[in-house]
């Protein structure tokens, strides 16, 4: 059951369920509470979100933070800092959606690249973030994972890594995966050889079954911060059939609008996954 409630030229929807309402709209800014299929809320109207039809699995490219930190006059530690904001506002924000599984693209293969004190510095932030958020992701039955070369991590940074996956591993209110030390390539060459000593074919099957990054099914909708319009080696296979929404919004800008943005823009997309357009089933090339 679903009432609009029309106050000083905007509608506002209120629903019985954040989680069973058809449509509804989310609020710009949220607290971290815990759903509830009990209580009535209302919300301002903004971005009209269809619930039946959510991505089950969004993967996030978070981009901009060093040009957002120069456009403050700051160095590109102070916008990694901020940075660390928004992921917890767009945590919360896919969590109350209903989204299933949401994975952040937190630190690349190829960021061990960088000057030392900024790495240095980055593992130290991600250490401080798993510390920061633990409370708060089992209470909103968050379980957390992370995929990639993590053997590369710091010590410090994989003990409450570890300890944190461990404690979240039975909750199942959302996935959150973390990529570190991650590259899509290199996460496909682990996988084959990992299939190779093992004496186990290499199929499409084969390769599913143990890619991590495959772990929480297909990924539906891939955003990219940031203005750039490539996905820098981020879960290659199983974004093969997602649709790429790129924002110019640098990463500490990125909100829940912004992210209720993309998932609305996904929902205009007409995934077909080879077959015909669902408006047209007539004339249609074989090859496409």
């Amino acid at each position: 059951m679903m009432n609009a409630i029309r106050t000083s030229h905007r509608v506002r929807i209120c629903a019985a369920s954040t989680l069973n309402t058809d449509f509804m709209t989310i609020p710009s800014s949220a607290a971290p509470i815990l759903l509830s299929s009990q209580t009535a809320t209302c919300y301002p109207a903004s971005v009209l979100i269809d619930l039946t039809r959510l991505p089950k699995h969004v993967a996030i490219i978070m981009d901009g933070n060093g040009r957002w930190a120069m456009e403050q006059g700051e160095l590109r530690m102070f916008g990694h800092k901020e940075g660390t904001t928004s992921v917890t506002s767009t945590v919360r924000a896919a969590r109350r959606l209903g989204v299933e599984a949401l994975t952040l693209f937190a630190f690349s293969e190829q960021n061990w690249n960088r000057p030392e004190p900024e790495v240095t510095a980055l593992m130290q932030l991600l250490h401080d973030y798993l510390i920061s958020e633990r409370e708060e992701m089992i209470q909103n039955q968050i379980r957390v994972r992370a995929i990639g070369r993590r053997n590369k991590l710091p010590t410090f940074v994989r003990e409450v890594l570890v300890a944190l996956e461990r404690d979240t591993s039975h909750l199942t209110g959302m996935t959150l995966t973390l990529a570190l030390s991650y590259g899509g390539r290199e996460e496909l060459i682990d996988t084959a050889a990992m299939l190779a000593r093992e004496g186990v074919p290499l199929t499409m099957g084969s390769i599913e079954a143990r890619l991590p990054s495959m772990a929480c099914g297909p990924v539906d909708l891939l955003i990219r911060t940031g203005g750039e319009q490539r996905i820098s080696n981020f879960v290659l296979w199983a974004s093969a059939y997602a649709e790429f929404v790129f924002t110019s919004e640098l990463w500490p800008n990125f909100d829940e609008q912004a992210l209720f943005g993309a998932i609305k823009e996904f929902q205009l997309r007409d995934r077909r996954f080879g077959r015909a357009s669902s408006g047209d089933v007539s004339d249609v090339d074989p090859l496409y």
